[in-house]
């Protein structure tokens, strides 16, 4: 199945007065994100890979271990990510639904330690990649990173919130200050229903 870009849940202009500006948005979404789907779109043709769903590609692709990624799983991955990415902020009410605050605190004892160790993650990631809320297999809750494209499906979790640490995704709006892009992101972006959603 063709990989196709999604159109924002929101307009571009939403998450402006919170931290994300139009322009962050027009490039981040209208040119990286669609770079992902027109070069996974051409390399999967004519491949095993065409037809299949974009997860079933990225655990199919997935080269554990590996010190770089295949360009098929870098674009496919890359496509999903920032569908999540999207659908995980939002404009409206920031209130946390009590199940997800309840889940949060019997993993990290706080809502605020969860947040501290997500911002560290984030901070932590050595050049481009990913921070995630992660469900594991086992039902708990974590905090991981991940390089590149690389996400949750690959390791059998299920991602519930996940923040851009690349360049492109906070350079525009906070320059080099990828802390400051991670506590606004916590404390102004989060769609919290979308997290809850997940679980």
């Amino acid at each position: 199945m063709a990989f196709e870009l999604p159109d924002l849940p929101y307009a571009h202009d939403a998450l402006e007065s919170l931290g994300m500006s139009r322009e962050t948005m027009e490039f981040h979404h209208d040119i990286h994100h669609k770079a992902y789907v027109d070069n996974g779109n051409k390399l999967i043709a004519g491949t095993e890979w065409e037809g299949k769903s974009v997860e079933d590609i990225i655990t199919g692709t997935y080269q554990s271990g590996a010190v770089a990624q295949s360009g098929i799983f870098n674009n496919a991955s890359q496509h999903w990510n920032h569908v999540q990415f999207w659908e995980m902020m939002g404009p409206g009410d920031k209130k946390m639904p009590g199940e997800l605050e309840k889940a949060l605190v019997e993993s990290f004892g706080s809502v605020d330690k969860f947040k501290e160790d997500f911002a560290a993650a984030g901070a932590g990631q050595f050049g481009s990649g990913w921070c995630w809320l992660v469900k594991d297999a086992d039902g708990g809750l974590k905090v991981t990173k991940t390089e590149n494209g690389v996400n949750p499906l690959c390791f059998g979790q299920t991602a519930l919130l996940g923040c851009d640490v690349w360049e492109h995704s906070y350079y525009i709006d906070f320059r080099n200050k990828r802390p400051a892009y991670l506590s606004n992101f916590l404390e102004k972006l989060v769609n919290w229903e979308n997290v809850a959603s997940r679980m």
